[in-house]
């Protein structure tokens, strides 16, 4: 339980209508539960103080506010709800004994955290980022669901601009912090790669100097974030044997079937295990690599990572193999879009058989290097194999106009659907990447 007066004075808040405890917070009036704490968050097109009379309708016992409402409950007024929001999240996190491993990269993150989340559910209760909530809100919600019977908390945290990983892994206090990369994608927000690196390393600074911190020692960044760490004890990992020196945890071995999915040989200090994986991609062997170390410094065993991996399939919109339209193959990869995961996803598209047909939309976040990463991964295209190359959006006819013989660029996706069907039989694979604001989703949906 945690008091609104213990928390103004936290705060710098004032209260306001008598003093109540909590055990429970809410933001969003439309979904509390009779007895919680509404807090009332502020956003560019909503303010959350207008909606403290449905809440306490609703059932809430009272409010965190950041305006003065002539309102009879129970209130605190405080200068920020989110910075408040955050500091609660910490108060619960610093009540807990879970161990809690935080991580962050440019790619990989979300299916790092899922297989690092059924590693450990082996072991014990494991509480773990839902969806994609990673940001300076979504970070906090989920540490107030930490409760005594989690032994261990996976926590994937994202960002826009440089701080945001700082305010959440201050939060956090995470035992463990793993970096997948850091690469130009969504480079907008941050101004360079090198700003780019340098909020991926953020989350450095929120372990303790007792704390482990697990990087990839394949990134040209390494030795930026391990000056970071300082006196934190640091673990490398890395997707082969490298020759750029030593990683505790590696994979040898590397093998890919047909329709992409991969096995291999996992080396780590305890030992070694053949691992087979039900995704598609052997940038996939990094991710794994990378959660069987961030998952057996947390105390799993070998064990407990073919267990975890065993039953794990794609994640949705993520390199996710479907059947489509005339008995044609559909690789959806429409979560998201970078230059680098453009790469990844055409390297799968060409590991199939048949006709392999990229279908992009534009990339986002791309700031002045928009026009020469769109043309980037036209190029690459090209020069893999790729039969057909068709798009939509402004950006992408730079892709279009790089990738040269058999590119199409059209007008709407109702145009590009119709092409689509028109080629689609049991020799067509289509793989469908765009952005999340390009809603490229839509195009599966109707292909498949």
């Amino acid at each position: 339980m945690i008091n609104l007066s213990a928390l103004a004075q936290k705060l710098d808040g004032e209260l306001m209508g008598g003093d109540i405890a909590f055990s429970q917070l809410s933001t969003d009036s439309r979904t509390l539960s009779h007895g919680d704490m509404y807090l009332a968050l502020n956003g560019d097109r909503f303010d959350g103080n207008d909606f403290v009379v449905e809440a306490i309708t609703k059932g809430a016992s009272g409010a965190i506010v950041s305006k003065e409402l002539d309102i009879d409950c129970p209130m605190l007024r405080v200068p920020d709800t989110h910075a408040a929001l955050g500091e609660i999240a910490k108060l619960n996190r610093q009540r807990s004994s879970a161990k809690v491993i935080a991580l962050t990269g440019s790619q990989g993150k979300t299916t790092v955290k899922e297989m690092i989340h059924r590693m450990l559910s082996n072991q014990a209760s494991t509480l773990v980022t839902h969806a994609n909530l990673n940001n300076t809100i979504g970070v906090p919600l989920t540490l107030l669901q930490l409760n005594e019977k989690h032994e261990f908390a996976v926590i994937e945290m994202g960002a826009n601009k440089a701080g945001e990983i700082a305010f959440s892994a201050d939060k956090a206090l995470p035992n463990i912090a793993l970096i997948t990369n850091a690469s130009s994608a969504h480079i907008e927000g941050f101004g360079s790669l090198q700003g780019i690196v340098e909020a991926k390393g953020e989350i450095i600074d929120g372990v303790s100097p007792q704390g482990t911190v697990i990087l990839n020692l394949m990134d040209p960044n390494a030795n930026q974030w391990i000056e970071r760490a300082k006196s934190r004890r640091v673990v490398l990992f890395s997707a082969c044997n490298s020759s750029n020196g030593p990683a505790e945890y590696f994979a040898s071995n590397v093998l890919m079937g047909n329709g992409g999915c991969v096995s291999f040989t996992l080396n780590s200090p305890a030992g070694k295990c053949r691992l087979s994986l039900n995704l598609l991609g052997c940038h996939n062997v990094g991710n794994a690599v990378a959660a069987a170390s961030a998952a057996m410094e947390a105390g799993a065993t070998l064990d407990d990572i073919q267990k975890g991996l065993a039953n794990l399939g794609p994640i949705g919109g993520r390199l996710e193999a479907k059947c489509a339209l005339f008995g044609s193959r559909l690789i959806d990869d429409t979560y998201n879009a970078s230059p680098n995961s453009f790469f990844v996803a055409i390297d799968v598209l060409m590991s199939f058989s048949g006709m392999r047909v990229l279908i992009a939309g534009d990339m986002k976040e791309l700031g002045q290097e928009s026009a020469s990463a769109h043309a980037l991964v036209g190029k690459y295209a090209a020069i893999a194999g790729v039969d057909e190359f068709w798009a939509v959006g402004e950006k992408s006819r730079f892709a279009v106009q790089a990738f040269g013989d058999n590119a199409r660029h059209f007008a709407s996706k109702s145009d590009l659907l119709a092409a689509c069907k028109e080629i689609a039989s049991n020799d067509t694979v289509f793989l469908v990447k765009g952005s999340r604001d390009t809603q490229m989703e839509t195009i599966v949906s109707e292909l498949t």
